[in-house]
This record gives C-alpha cells, structure tokens and sequence, in this order.
C-alpha cells in the first residue's frame, strides 16, 4: 500500500478549473485521500499515477495483492461517467476492458491492466478502422429490462440548448446549426435500441493481453448503432482534410464504415453531421476556433 502523496495529473486539473465550490472542484481536492483510502480497502500497490492522463479521470496503475497488475480509475462524477461500470459489467470482457472490481461510493474502479500507450491510432487508418469495426460489434447487446443507462434521446435533448447558445456565438454557422437541430428532432425516433459505448474512437481501443483489442471509457447510452461509429467518422479528420478530395474521401469513409457494420448509410451520415456541427460550434465557443471551424468545414461535406 502506498503513502507516497498522491498528486492529479495536471491535465485533469486544468480542465476542471472553475468555481471552487461547485461539487466537481471538492471531488477533486478530496481525490487523493479517495485514492489512499481505495488503496487500503482493497489492498493494492500503487505503482504510479498515468501521466499526463485524461481529462475526464484519474488513473493508477498498481498492484493486486497476489501481484497481478490492474488499474484503479476514478472518473470525473456526472452524467458522461454514470454507469460505466455497469456497462463493463454487461459486457465481463467481451470486447471491453474487463471489470475487477468497483465501489458506489467513491465510484472507483478495479480494471485489468491493458497498454495504456498503444491504441488503435497506432495502426495505419485503414486497418485502424477494420479493428475498430470489429470491437464496436461485440459491444452491441441488448440491454435488460430496468436497465440503468439514460437513451439517446434523452442524452441529445440534453445537448441541444448548449448547441443553440454555442451556435449563435458562430454566427456564420447558423445553417449548419438549424440542420443539425432539424436532424436531432427526428433521428432518435423509430431506431434500435442496444446498448452503445457512446465515446467510442481509435483512441478508446487499447491493446492488451487478453484479447489484441479492448475498448476503454464508455459514456454507455441506449440507442442505435449509427450514433456509436459518428466518432469514428470525425477520426484523423485532420488528415482527410490535408489530402485532395477531401470531400469525397468523408462521403466514402461514412460509406465504408455502415457497409461493414450493416448500418443505414443515410442516418450514419445525419448523426456524423449532427456531432460534427455540435462538436464544432462548442470548440469554437471555447477557444479552438480553428478545430471548430474545420469541425464546421467536414459537416459541410456530409
């Protein structure tokens, strides 16, 4: 067990700044007693804290009592962490990273051990894409009655009065907003329903030793399959908007991915351009413009 201080990364400080009174805030100054005390309740090692880290948790890396390795995550307390657990729990592995253990209280996970520094963003686009394809599939089980998850319509009703605010600060994206809102009224109506990661990307894919491929960090939703692979879509979108045809290139990748994964090309095409424009507005109303912008640029094209 340590006792070594226990310091958060200072990226997860950075994007926590704000009041420090709000609930968020105090979670963060109580993290490293949270962490320490984990570490005794379970009777873990640590090893070290991952640096720099994400912005969204704190992540250890440490021992079990028997030696084996794992990782103790904490997530940032709200709606985007809620019932992560009981997603991996769903899923024991197939697919995900597995679940060892897990605390309501402090809301801290026990998780195997995968290579943190090697995602699929590792791997040249196209055999990125076929990888990803392949985990995001396992993922997509029906969940059961009196599931806990909230469902795709409620978390974009959710998202739509931060669009509107963010949109009339990028004035020159008005049309762009109106279609994304358009589309956000009639896409949840009438689809599937199983459950999503709901953060899934090339970066959420990590090696391991188990399986070569396991996603981390679902923001579990209840909804269609479209919605799981827009991130996908918006992937190195950078680099497609470096090369000739870009335009093209956008069409073709939302072609390719729904082929491969059975979804409907049209309503894969809707979501990416709703996320796109809801993505972009929000960069460019905190900052980013230039990634808004191209953000903006890429929903064009769809």
């Amino acid at each position: 067990m340590a006792t070594a201080p226990i310091e958060p990364p200072q990226r997860l400080v950075s994007s926590l700044s704000g009041d420090p009174e709000s609930p968020v805030r105090q979670w963060l100054t109580a993290l490293p007693t949270l962490v320490q005390q984990q570490l005794a309740a379970w009777e873990l090692t640590l090893e070290r804290v991952q640096a720099p880290g994400g912005r969204s948790s704190l992540l250890a890396l440490v021992r079990q009592q028997d030696g084996t390795p794992a990782a103790l995550k904490f997530p940032v307390p709200g709606r985007v962490s809620a019932h992560e657990g009981a997603a991996l729990e769903i899923w024991d592995g197939w697919g995900a990273v597995r679940l060892l253990r897990s605390d309501d209280k402090s809301g801290a996970l026990l998780l195997e051990r995968l290579q943190g520094g090697v995602s699929l963003r590792s791997l040249p686009e196209a055999k990125a894409l076929l990888e990803a394809a392949g985990t995001v599939r396992r993922l997509w089980v029906e969940p059961a009655a009196g599931h806990p998850f909230e469902t795709l319509a409620g978390r974009t009703e959710q998202d739509v009065e931060g669009l509107r605010t963010a949109g009339a600060l990028t004035r020159a994206a008005g049309p762009l907003v109106e279609q994304a809102l358009e589309l956000r009224r009639g896409l949840p109506a009438g689809s599937d329903e199983v459950l999503l990661h709901g953060a899934f990307r090339q970066g959420k894919v990590l090696a391991g030793a188990r399986a070569p491929w396991l996603a981390v960090g679902p923001s579990p939703v209840v909804g269609e399959r479209a919605y799981d692979l827009t991130a996908l879509v918006l992937d190195r979108f950078e680099d497609l908007l470096a090369g000739s045809g870009a335009a093209a290139a956008a069409r073709r990748r939302v072609a390719k991915l729904a082929d491969s994964l059975e979804v409907d090309r049209d309503r894969l095409r809707d979501w990416t351009l709703y996320r796109a424009v809801d993505a972009g507005v929000r960069e460019a109303a905190v900052g980013d413009r230039q990634r808004g912008e191209l953000l903006l640029e890429f929903a064009a094209w769809l």
